[in-house]
């Protein structure tokens, strides 16, 4: 059902997903998107849904030719790549509705991570999700946190099925105390 619902809205224009390939795309599409709908307020929404990556290979460091197997043991250096959150809130989009995720993989530290992304971006909302059990149930922190599991009665049921309703509730109610 969400599938269907999904393609629907990229179908008619509601939903835009992205494809990228290294996070110099994925940065710059972002900036270019939050800027275009700055006028459009609180109506847009920034669903950021893609765990880019925690680290990257920088240009500089990129070689130029095919690594040769033979040439000995290989070291890559890593950057980190940049929050552009508190970019994209205080500057490209400050007045969309946006979301952000949160994976772990120690259930011990996912709430406090995502609480902790909710004050530091002042995101409307953080979906956060254990490693082993993201496809079964999410917890959605923003004013309170709302655990969201998969409809374990319907075995072709995803958690996005729950998740998304949810998420447009809260983003309808956003619009409506923008407005008010």
């Amino acid at each position: 059902m969400a599938v269907l619902e999904q393609q629907a809205a990229v179908s008619s224009g509601r939903l835009l997903k992205l494809p990228f390939s290294t996070i110099y795309e994925y940065l710059q599409m972002l900036q270019l998107i939050a800027t275009a709908l700055k006028g459009d307020g609180p109506n847009s929404m920034f669903y950021l849904a893609a765990a880019v990556s925690d680290f990257y290979v920088p240009w500089k460091s990129m070689t130029e030719h095919k690594m040769q197997s033979g040439a000995g043991p290989l070291d890559i250096s890593l950057a980190q790549v940049p929050k552009m959150l508190s970019v994209l809130r205080s500057s490209w989009a400050p007045e969309a509705f946006c979301i952000s995720f949160k994976l772990e993989t120690d259930s011990k530290i996912l709430i406090e991570k995502a609480t902790t992304a909710l004050q530091k971006y002042k995101v409307h909302a953080v979906v956060a999700n254990e490693l082993l059990t993201r496809k079964e149930e999410v917890v959605v922190s923003s004013s309170g946190k709302v655990v969201v599991r998969r409809n374990c009665d319907k075995p072709e049921s995803i958690v996005e099925d729950n998740l998304i309703p949810l998420i447009v509730d809260r983003h309808s109610t956003y619009i409506k105390g923008f407005h008010a």
